[in-house]
């Protein structure tokens, strides 16, 4: 399409050092400039000695008296307590400058530089923040109200007045055939809603825009709005069109959570009353402005092919135009009425209840915690009306709970929101069983088995009755209704005629249970979970738990069950555990528990007794340990495991020095931290290693002192550097510890050849070597159970631990019988728990769990499967520096630029936090922070690899625009 109209603006064609000619040349300043972003006109911001001002270059469809009319709504709002630009006068005192250009004859204006930062650098809006877009478009809108000029007078594509002409005309920009007729059904259904109340909709100046592009926070104010940068869209229209334009910037900002906009809507209804039409006219205004932002991005991106500001808004306008078009519309409406009325909450009650007394006793726990929902049983199709059905065969009858998040409703594998919360009660009463009208109201019979009763504050819905009333019947309180047929649904609604969701999303808890009040007292008895806040128990965690030991994200989510790679949180929201290498067999395993159960009801006490689960244990460890390693010692964790391995090391030698590689991890014992040296864990760790300690190189092929697959050379070459030192100082080696595969560096395979180099030179010296496979072995590397494996050595001492009890503090230490024999001349060696009955119990579950759900083999699978995608988006996005490890311990190194391969930090926490946001649990390490450890229990599935990828991309992809 070439043929011009009114909406057809391409951008004005010059270039940066032009802008710079013409600020000099005309406003008298002087210095370098950048351009800024915009649809239709040219934005440079100016760096002078005085500070920064913005050189905005109009487009030429626009008259100069427009432009005229923003400087003065400008001067007009300038006591509105808000940073507004003020427009500058050129060197001949006017304001608005015109020059031509290559034949185009333009209109220049310098504006001052409003300070902070824009709301579009904000990763996810807070509730503070979508409620301070309201307020100031408000106040804005009050501001306006008394404001009048020629230039508002303007034929201007985003005034809604016009949306649909500007749909009509700029729809055959949309190349795919089903979006076009999508949106050509949606839009028409909103512009007739709007018809319908459009004479009395209120006009004014307004200014059309008022979204994140256009409005700016000071540092000190992150959770207000301080500035509005643009008002290039001054002029009349709509007033609830203000408001259109703001909700619509929300919903492409929160696409999942769109009831957000309510909060924007309350804080705008504080500064400017809506009326009854405004309140009707809202949500369609709300479809048609994301609609006209659709078709206008998709026009302008023809016409102005290198326009990258309007091409990478595409995407999000697309999403909040399909957001929109999801929602029930007359839903939204009455939503909006609700919050904007502000009625107060009714009470509920009677004095003639539903149905005959009802027993505390027969309350359900539907909770993510409930013991109804052990071993997956959650995920089984109907599971709450099996246990309902249970309960009501043992004592008569049986009711759920209303405001429960039920684990029954929570989804797998998903980015969406699960909607969990339970916004009405359920009654399992035996057939027949006499159902009473609670208060006076108005039958209105909705399909068979199904009622409403309307109320003088609120609809009463009821479901599962066979009615004896008739439509349109009024009842008194205490009158038959009729009788339950087995399973009857109780659910209170302020929303009048509108039957609301039975369940809803957590992030809707407090609006929906505001429109859907307690209907306990209309059944009598007391149903209601009050709703749960992580917060405060965050809070009590700090007061009680030393801070030190940290926990995951800003506002952590507070996870109360497991199952298999899942997480569930209070609220049912799941998420794909992908960091947790202890839970190696999954959460939640049923074996486990039972193992644990039945070993607590037999026997637990310590390793100096006799029995037999001790010698089945260390029996089977030493049957799964590489030749000649026969000895097992029992202890609770990774790093007693070290901690005792070094002193084995010592006791065997008798030499004096330990060799460890830096930025490794070992534990937090006195003696595994002094072989630790990663900076990340200990920010002066290489500051602090006791003398015994010294530190080699790590031999990171990718990011180390020497890169590349054939780097081990190198890397022994100055290992033969530092042992010859050692030898020049008269120390000798003891050990060597290393993990096979970089765990903390995100699983950083080593160089082929480097550990065989670094045994022998270290046995030909007298030194043990040790492998630390806490993290990284016991099959998580699929091919290999055990990390040293993969390199082809066997080491003289194996430490394990994590893994080995699925969350159970349990650990060990492998060697050969003279090493362990040697350790008994400093007398006998005990651990209180090491090796209890309960850990061995467990510990043998695991390797039974292990061997008969094949998760060797899923590791090597998924893990392969996972490594492809990721490498793939590693194709794909320039953030993504390296792909590390194999099976399922592997990496993704995060980096600002490859070239200089360097660490992208800041970018690894937003991702984290964004994931999270996504049902996905992952977390960054290394020394920068900055390498996605992905590590997840080995029963991962594909189609959990999958989602995490899917919800990767979009990640990456939004930290790369």
């Amino acid at each position: 399409m070439t043929e011009q109209s009114p909406f057809h603006l391409p951008r004005p064609q010059l270039t940066l050092e032009q802008a710079i000619e013409f600020a000099s040349d005309r406003f008298g300043v002087t210095g370098p400039g950048t351009e800024l972003g915009s649809n239709q006109d040219r934005n440079f911001r100016m760096e002078t000695a005085a500070g920064s001002v913005v050189l905005k270059v109009s487009n030429p469809g626009i008259a100069t008296v427009e432009l005229e009319a923003q400087n003065a709504a400008l001067a007009h709002l300038r006591n509105l307590g808000l940073d507004l630009p003020a427009a500058l006068a050129g060197i001949d005192g006017a304001q608005i400058q015109r020059v031509t250009i290559d034949g185009q004859s333009l209109d220049l204006r310098l504006l001052s530089f409003v300070e902070g930062d824009p709301l579009t650098d904000v990763p996810r809006l807070s509730v503070g923040q979508i409620r301070a877009l309201g307020n100031v478009a408000g106040r804005i809108v009050r501001g306006l109200v008394d404001f009048e000029h020629p230039g508002t007078d303007r034929f201007l594509q985003w005034d809604l007045r016009r949306g649909g002409e500007v749909i009509d005309a700029l729809l055959p920009y949309l190349d795919d055939v089903a979006r076009r007729e999508r949106l050509r059904s949606v839009t028409d259904t909103a512009r007739q809603q709007v018809d319908r109340v459009v004479s009395d909709l209120r006009v004014q100046t307004i200014h059309g825009d008022l979204t994140d592009d256009n409005v700016v926070s000071r540092a000190d104010s992150t959770e207000t709005i301080t500035g509005v940068i643009d008002f290039g869209d001054v002029a009349q229209g709509w007033l609830i069109a203000e408001l259109a334009a703001t909700c619509a910037c929300v919903l492409y900002r929160s696409p999942r959570h769109p009831l957000a906009i309510l909060d924007t809507i309350e804080a705008f209804a504080a500064q400017v009353p809506l009326i009854d039409a405004e309140i009707t006219a809202l949500w369609p205004l709300i479809v048609l402005r994301t609609a006209v932002l659709v078709v206008s991005g998709e026009q302008q991106v023809h016409l102005d092919g290198d326009n990258d500001y309007a091409d990478a808004n595409r995407a999000r306008e697309w999403l909040a135009f399909d957001t929109a078009a999801d929602q029930d519309g007359a839903e939204l409406e009455a939503l909006i009425r609700f919050a904007v009325t502000g009625e107060k909450t009714p009470d509920v009650f009677t004095e003639h209840p539903l149905a005959g007394p009802l027993a505390p006793a027969a309350l359900l726990d539907l909770s993510v915690t409930s013991a109804a929902f052990d071993a997956g049983s959650w995920l089984t199709p109907g599971i709450d009306e099996r246990v309902a059905v249970d309960v009501a065969a043992r004592l008569g009858h049986a009711v759920t709970r209303y405001g429960e998040y039920r684990l029954s409703q929570t989804r797998i594998d998903t980015a969406e929101e699960s909607l969990t919360l339970a916004l009405g009660v359920e009654l399992y009463l035996p057939a027949g069983t006499a159902i009473t009208a609670p208060m006076d109201s108005t039958v209105a019979v909705i399909d068979t088995g199904a009622v409403r009763l309307v109320g003088d504050h609120f609809d009463l819905w009821l479901t599962g009755l066979d009615v004896l009333a008739v439509d349109g019947q009024f009842m008194r309180a205490g009158t038959a209704l009729g009788t339950a047929t087995a399973r009857l649904t109780v659910q209170t609604s302020r929303l009048r005629g509108i039957r609301p969701p039975f369940f809803v999303a957590p992030s809707g808890a407090m609006l929906w249970q505001r429109v859907c009040p307690d209907p306990s007292a209309l059944i009598g008895l007391d149903t209601a979970r009050p709703l749960a806040d992580p917060a405060v128990v965050l809070q009590r965690r700090d007061a009680s738990f030393a801070r030190v030991q940290e926990h995951y994200y800003v506002a952590p989510p507070q996870i109360e069950r497991g199952w298999k790679h899942h997480l569930i949180d209070i609220y049912g929201q799941s998420y794909v555990d992908m960091v947790n290498n202890v839970t190696t067999v999954g959460h939640g395993h049923p074996r486990i528990a039972e193992a644990a159960r039945s070993q607590w009801s037999l026997l637990n006490t310590n390793s100096r007794f006799h029995y037999e689960e001790l010698v089945r244990f260390t029996e089977r460890l030493a049957e799964l340990a590489p030749d000649p390693l026969d000895t097992v010692f029992l202890v609770n964790s990774g790093t007693e495991a070290v901690d005792l391995a070094l002193r084995l090391a010592f006791s065997y030698t008798g030499h004096d020095t330990v060799l460890s590689v830096r930025e490794a991890y070992h534990g937090w014992s006195m003696a595994a931290d002094a072989v630790s040296s990663s900076v990340a864990d200990n920010p002066r760790a290489l500051d602090t290693r006791p003398d015994w300690v010294h530190l080699i190189e790590a031999p990171n092929a990718v990011r180390g002192k020497y890169r590349g697959p054939h780097s081990a050379r190198r890397y022994l070459v100055d290992l033969d550097g530092d042992l010859q030192a050692l030898e020049d100082d008269e120390r000798t080696v003891a050990a060597f510890i290393a993990e096979p595969v970089f765990g903390n560096a995100g699983g950083v395979l080593l160089p082929d050849g480097y550990l065989a180099g670094v045994y022998d030179r270290v046995r030909a010296r007298g030194g043990l070597c040790i492998a630390d496979e806490v993290q990284v072995g016991y099959a998580r590397l699929g091919r290999y159970f055990w990390g040293t494996e993969q390199q082809n050595v066997v080491p003289d001492i194996i430490t394990i631990a994590k893994a080995m009890g699925n969350g159970h503090p349990l650990g060990a230490v492998i060697t050969r019988r003279e090493v362990a024999e040697r350790f008994a001349d400093a007398g006998p060696f005990f651990s209180s728990a090491g090796g209890s009955p309960l850990s061995c119990r467990i510990g043998l579950t695991v390797l039974d769990i292990m061997r008969d759900e094949d998760l060797q083999s899923n590791a090597e699978i998924v893990g392969r499967h996972l490594k492809h995608g990721l490498e793939r988006l590693g194709e794909r996005f320039d953030l993504v520096g390296a792909v590390y490890g194999m099976g399922l311990y592997l990496g993704v190194e995060l980096v600002s630029d490859r070239a200089k391969f360097t660490p992208a930090t800041v970018a690894a926490a937003r991702l984290c936090e964004e994931l999270l946001l996504r049902g996905i649990i992952v977390q960054p390490t290394g020394d920068f922070k900055n390498v996605l450890k992905i590590k997840p229990p080995l029963c991962l599935s594909v189609a959990s690899a999958d989602h995490f990828l899917h919800a990767l991309g979009e990640v990456l992809g939004e930290l790369s625009d």
